[in-house]
């Protein structure tokens, strides 16, 4: 197979064994370059999204796979370039083809989509859903105030904000902030 730097990469997505993505993504990232294959696969992405968790009164992120058991490739299908992708171990196949067919790849608003779901996710602030109340005793964890207790005035779900009646040098101040920032008393 004569190498040209193929201009015609299209996205498709691979079906993988679920909870595997990572590793499958590795294995195919390496058959490629075994192979010598770079030149037609351009990139091997499993698209994840950040997950705050508090365990043990600590923040703990973590990534999840925002498509279980879906890894997306842009590449040039050409020759043993599918067959070479879908003889990875935990490759189920390409999603869309038909027995025997060629893989069908995406739509360009499906990448976009798709894509742009990524850049969201990997934007957007970390959901997480923490019930605080009005009333509520708390110790701020983080920042400047690191160490203060208060009581929280307000509770502003959409950006995730608190404002926190502190005391300060003996003055009650208001602070704005983040769920992040402090742990129930």
């Amino acid at each position: 197979m004569a190498k040209a730097k193929g201009g015609n990469k299209k996205w498709y997505v691979v079906r993988s064994v679920s909870g595997q993505e990572n590793k499958i993504k590795s294995y195919i990232e390496k058959e490629i370059a075994y192979q010598g294959l770079e030149d037609y696969v351009e990139q091997v992405l499993v698209p994840t999204e950040k997950v705050v968790q508090i365990r043990n009164k600590k923040k703990i992120t973590k990534e999840r796979t925002y498509f279980p058991g879906y890894i997306m490739i842009q590449a040039d299908l050409v020759g043993e370039v599918p067959h070479i992708i879908k003889s990875v171990n935990g490759v189920i196949g390409f999603l869309g083809e038909t027995k025997g067919g060629d893989p069908v790849p995406l739509r360009k608003s499906e990448v976009n989509r798709m894509l742009g779901k990524v850049d969201e996710l990997a934007v957007q602030d970390t959901q997480m859903d923490i019930p605080y109340a009005v009333g509520e005793s708390v110790k701020v964890i983080d920042g400047p105030f690191n160490g203060f207790t208060g009581t929280i005035e307000k509770v502003n779900e959409e950006k995730r904000k608190l404002e926190v009646m502190v005391k300060i040098f003996g003055r009650r101040s208001p602070l704005e902030l983040s769920y992040m920032q402090v742990e129930k008393m």
